[in-house]
């Protein structure tokens, strides 16, 4: 009925609701667990499958790359579809269990391929199970933090603070699985046999369900909400499209307020109404699609292709301002697509002698970068966030936009020291006449790679930690395992636009008689791609700083806590 120029609807959807003991860090931390197996699981593959691909197989270092990059663009790419199932037909519980199981199949699949397989036929088998993981990462990846930080409870203060600590922590937990899969599988990998260590993985998966199930009856589940992404988006567009000539002032009966069944979703078992988004003068085009006008009047029903509610289009805007954030979020992924490839075979070049009698592995470098994320994340939590909050006055201490841009500045310095290094690296192996050794160990620590992983920890403190909360806090609360999915996906692009960039440098560097990234680093020009990238990761930091500053926050009527700004 329309009341005062506005359309409002009269029926009553909301139920209070009862009190729960479930949630909160006592169902949280059964999902920490959960995650920090999976990262075991998952980095216990990646962090190493550069020198499987090179060594066991024995591609080419290139393509080697590509393939790793390839596959990892696949493993964060069907988070968005994982997503999407989950919002809109599963719920976000049984999707976590159905991709459990799938992940510890390829997992099993895996482990198979390298022991009881022949080796002439072991490369279709093992890319099988590579991309059944990839699979199970699809369903798994958004789902799990987006199920977590559902345990904390918005409309309780003391929940919601506590929820904006939960992401660093969170961070922590992933970066402990994937730091301590990188130093205790890889050298089982490197030193006992592949097929051990990918038995590992696949225990570690199977611990990763059980321990999921063992929470179960201290979760908050939130059930299947429709399609709320494709739905919304195209009825919002399509009305705004058809009343773009309409403006406020003129032959206009009022603005639509709510829809016959306003933001309604289940969670806890209780039917519940969504926040009211506050009105803001961003993207003012949408606005139209609320505009009532005489069809809309004279219609018995609401048409939601022609006439959306004021939190609808809110809700649209919200998803559409993240996209030119993500945009330049890719160049950071760009860049850190390189610790698990180049700077891994940069290492397998150097002298990693720890005493007289161990060698580290070469992918075990990696672990450096977890190290870093867990000493700096208390750190910032603890000492950096308080100190910060004095001066800012926001709650998380600075913004999460702060944050994020932080991380990207980061990113880009690290690539300079990582060319410096590198040429370095080469200079040695030059003075010692070893260019065209490619094999052989050129005298200069290991450690000399030290400050280029410190960088990529800290740069993944503020970026991706920083991403995890915007995406979840800044999507309507009906699609946040699609904004877990389009954080994720971050990586996912990133890493096949690594490959585009390493097609592109060869192509040019090979037109102009040197392949800058060869098999033999030696004579290749790693420092120079790396140059490429820091320049690249700069100008993009330039726009970040531009779109950042015109960006609005998620505001809720009534809201008294913003974390956001």
């Amino acid at each position: 009925m329309i009341e005062n120029g506005r359309l409002e609807d009269t029926k009553e959807y909301f139920t209070p609701r009862k009190p729960t003991k479930a949630g909160g860090w006592d169902a949280a931390i059964f999902i920490i667990f959960v995650e920090v197996a999976e990262r075991f699981a998952f980095y216990g593959l990646a962090s190493n499958l550069i020198t499987y691909l090179t060594e066991e197989l024995q591609e080419p270092n290139s393509t080697a790359v590509k393939d790793v990059n390839t596959w990892l663009g696949v493993s964060y790419l069907f988070p968005i579809l994982g997503a999407y199932i989950a919002d809109s037909f599963l719920g976000r519980f049984n999707i976590i269990l159905v991709a459990s199981i799938i992940y510890c199949t390829g997992m099993a699949l895996l482990a198979s391929s390298v022991s009881i397989i022949p080796l002439n036929h072991r490369k279709a088998l093992f890319f099988t199970a590579l991309y059944i993981i990839a699979v199970g990462e699809g369903g798994h990846k958004p789902c799990v933090q987006t199920f977590a930080a559902d345990q904390f409870d918005e409309n309780l203060p003391e929940e919601k603070k506590a929820k904006s600590s939960f992401f660093n922590w969170w961070y922590l937990g992933i970066n402990i699985g994937a730091t301590s899969s990188t130093l205790v599988v890889v050298y089982i990998e490197d030193n006992v046999s592949w097929a051990v260590g990918f038995g590992a993985l696949a225990a570690a998966m199977a611990v990763s369900l059980l321990v999921f199930l063992l929470g179960l009856k201290r979760y908050r589940k939130q059930g299947p909400l429709g399609s709320p992404l494709i739905t919304t988006v195209a009825q919002v567009l399509m009305a705004a499209a058809r009343k773009w000539r309409l403006e406020q002032t003129t032959s206009v009966l009022g603005v639509c307020c709510n829809p016959e069944r306003p933001g309604v979703y289940m969670k806890d078992g209780q039917t519940l109404k969504e926040r009211t988004l506050v009105l803001t003068n961003q993207l003012r085009l949408l606005d139209k699609a609320t505009i009532i006008d005489d069809t809309d009047a004279s219609s018995e029903s609401r048409n939601p292709w022609r006439l959306c509610s004021l939190n609808q289009v809110e809700e649209v805007k919200l998803v559409l301002l993240l996209i030119p954030i993500w945009l330049c979020s890719l160049m950071f992924a760009v860049d850190a697509a390189n610790f698990q490839t180049y700077f891994t075979k940069q290492g397998s070049t150097m002298n990693r002698a720890i005493g007289p009698h161990f060698q580290l592995p070469a992918a075990s470098l990696q672990a450096l970068l977890g190290i870093t994320v867990m000493v700096v994340v208390p750190v910032y939590d603890r000492v950096l966030v308080p100190i910060a909050r004095r001066f800012t006055g926001h709650l998380s201490g600075i913004t999460l936009l702060q944050r994020i841009g932080i991380g990207l500045f980061l990113s880009s310095l690290n690539m300079a020291v990582s060319a410096v290094v590198e040429a370095k690296r080469v200079s040695v192996a030059k003075e010692h006449n070893l260019l065209d050794s490619p094999k052989a160990m050129v005298p200069m620590l290991v450690w000399w790679l030290l400050p280029q992983y410190i960088l990529s920890g800290l740069a993944d403190v503020f970026t991706f930690v920083g991403l995890q909360e915007l995406f979840y806090a800044q999507m309507p609360e009906s699609m946040r395992s699609l904004g877990a999915a389009a954080y994720v996906s971050v990586a996912g692009f990133g890493s096949f636009a690594s490959s585009a960039v390493i097609s592109i440098v060869q192509a040019i560097s090979s037109s102009c008689g040197e392949k800058w990234l060869g098999n033999n680093l030696n004579r290749a020009h790693l420092d120079y791609f790396y140059w490429v990238l820091a320049g690249m990761s700069a100008l993009n930091l330039c726009v970040y700083i531009a779109i950042a500053r015109r960006f609005m926050y998620k505001k809720v009527e009534g809201d008294d806590i913003n974390i956001l700004d």
